[in-house]
């Protein structure tokens, strides 16, 4: 049975400060949405379901981010995840130039948690806390040929 990986859900407080993050950082909004009724309260399983969504794209083509702010029901305030929790973890990019993206992210006073690291000589990377706590690991390779 083949399978492939259609995209990343995540749940925001705010849609559009987390569009302009990722699409600053380079992803592109390929669809929005309000979507609501029977099809999707069952769908996710949850009464009365209302959100605004909205569909980005990685410049490859490849990988996607559906993104979902709820109108109904009521979002639920959590704390945000740390990086050892059991569940989601994270989203990870690759990215061409690790500083510059960092100064994008900063923008959106979105930092590292620590710092950047180097992995083996063969990436330069770090994790930051993005919009609603969503945690992004960005990853620059070195040595590309």
């Amino acid at each position: 049975m083949p399978i492939r990986l259609e995209n990343v859900g995540i749940a925001v407080h705010d849609l559009d400060a987390t569009i302009a993050f990722f699409t600053d950082l380079g992803l592109t909004v390929i669809g929005r949405d309000t979507v609501s009724g029977e099809w999707t309260e069952t769908a996710v399983g949850l009464d009365g379901n209302h959100a605004r969504i909205a569909m980005l794209q990685t410049p490859d083509g490849h990988g996607h981010l559906e993104l979902f702010e709820y109108i109904n029901p009521e979002p639920i305030e959590t704390e945000p995840t740390r990086p050892n929790e059991i569940g989601m973890h994270r989203v990870a990019f690759s990215v061409d130039d690790l500083d510059e993206a960092l100064a994008v992210a900063a923008r959106h006073g979105c930092h590292p948690l620590r710092g950047v690291a180097t992995y083996e000589d063969a990436y330069r990377l770090t994790y930051l806390r993005g919009p609603s706590g969503i945690i992004v690991m960005l990853a620059e390779e070195l040595n590309r040929s």
